[in-house]
């Protein structure tokens, strides 16, 4: 005999617990206005996806400013640059310099782990664990069905749906394909993602075009760091040696005058390489958020940026929705995301295209790459909207 699902009653119900999600969940409590957001995942798994660490000065202030945590500024490390090497040399980007603004270390781990922390300290509900996700009524009223981890059906029905849950998102297949746009492009090249137990190799992130393809040489700690290497969708990770990375690495590194600090590789992993964007960002009574409405290319250090970015406006959009019981202020927080989206989207497949080397690429290829990387740092006007877009747009904010 079916057991009757355990009804839950609230104003906005989030499909998913990541960043985005829980950011959400905590700027509506500050409004005044009650969510639950369920999670497939545990929490023990979000907090073990090692993911971006480059957080824009607004996504730090958003932190700092709701009352989330400001372990950010203490335990995060301030960025004033980054290093773009290539054709045997190094050329400094000043961010501070240039536009004024900074970027921050922190990795997106700490990110959910603040913000986690901070829902279960102001009693706010997120259930992590859960199986069976259901969504239904988007265009009435939506109601979510799932089993929590205790193994009892629960049954969600609010005013307001948001799908935060991913770039395999439930909720976004749940919007009719007449009623939808998707633009996507996938990338012949993918990362080969490192975490190594070893001291930072440089001060600042470096971005390095050269002969052996690109790297990006990154840092989490005083004595853990993130390095990639550009390599083929197809490569398994797990037939790689600690010599082989590191001396792929060195070498793509080394032609432009850098050497790393080695250590232990503690994980390593191959990053797949898409942009995706679906438009309108809405349907009925139920919005998209982070990579559930778009996912961008991990160069230009926008993933989580943008995903915040989203519900700072969503937050704002449904307060006025909830006060008015009218879905229409869903079509201006689609509106104005996605105004950023794009842009984050052209910035990202500039870097990646600029950087990257194409399987097919022929000498002239290589050369106008190099080209184009001397015209950016050579120039002030070129150096300024790289900086700009990287610390984010002051116009977009």
């Amino acid at each position: 005999m079916a057991t009757t699902p355990v009804p839950v009653r609230t104003q906005v119900a989030i499909v998913g617990a990541g960043p985005a999600a829980l950011m959400l969940s905590h700027l509506l409590a500050r409004a005044g206005i009650d969510s639950v957001a369920i999670d497939l995942r545990t929490r023990e798994e979000i907090e073990q996806t090692h993911r971006a660490g480059i957080l824009e000065q607004d996504s730090v202030d958003l932190l700092v400013d709701s009352g989330v945590s400001d372990r950010v500024l203490r335990d995060g490390y301030r960025h004033d640059g980054i290093e773009l090497a290539f054709g045997g040399g190094s050329h400094r980007i000043d961010f501070r310099g240039l536009v004024g603004a900074s970027t921050q270390l922190y990795p997106q781990t700490d990110v959910f782990i603040d913000l986690a922390d901070a829902r279960a300290r102001d009693g706010g509900d997120v259930r992590f664990g859960v199986t069976d996700v259901e969504v239904g009524g988007l265009t009435d009223r939506p109601v979510v069905r799932f089993t929590a981890s205790d193994g009892l059906a629960h049954e969600v029905r609010a005013d307001f749906l948001v799908g935060a849950d991913g770039s395999r998102s439930l909720c976004r297949r749940a919007v009719p394909e007449a009623e939808r746009l998707q633009y996507f492009r996938e990338y012949p090249f993918a990362w080969f993602g490192i975490l190594a137990e070893a001291p930072p190799s440089a001060p600042e992130l470096i971005y390095n075009h050269s002969p052996h393809g690109f790297a990006l040489i990154s840092q989490r700690t005083e004595t853990l760091q993130r390095m990639y290497f550009q390599c083929d969708p197809a490569e398994d990770a797990t037939t790689w040696s600690d010599d082989r990375i590191w001396e792929r690495l060195q070498a793509a590194v080394g032609a432009n005058g850098h050497t790393l600090a080695e250590g232990a590789i503690t994980s390593r992993t191959v990053l797949p390489f898409r942009s995706f964007v679906q438009e309108p960002m809405h349907h009925g009574r139920m919005v998209l958020a982070g990579d559930a409405a778009h996912t961008v290319p991990p160069t230009g250090a926008k993933g989580l940026n943008l995903a915040l970015a989203d519900v700072r406006v969503l937050a704002e959009e449904l307060e006025r929705a909830v006060d008015k019981d009218d879905p229409a202020p869903l079509a201006s927080y689609s509106e104005r995301a996605l105004a950023r989206v794009w842009k984050a989207q052209h910035f990202s497949y500039w870097m990646t295209t600029m950087l990257h080397t194409l399987p097919d690429a022929t000498p002239f290829d290589v050369r106008r790459q190099e080209g184009e990387l001397a015209a950016v740092t050579g120039s002030v006007a070129g150096s300024t909207y790289l900086a700009e877009a990287y610390t984010g747009w002051p116009g977009a904010r």
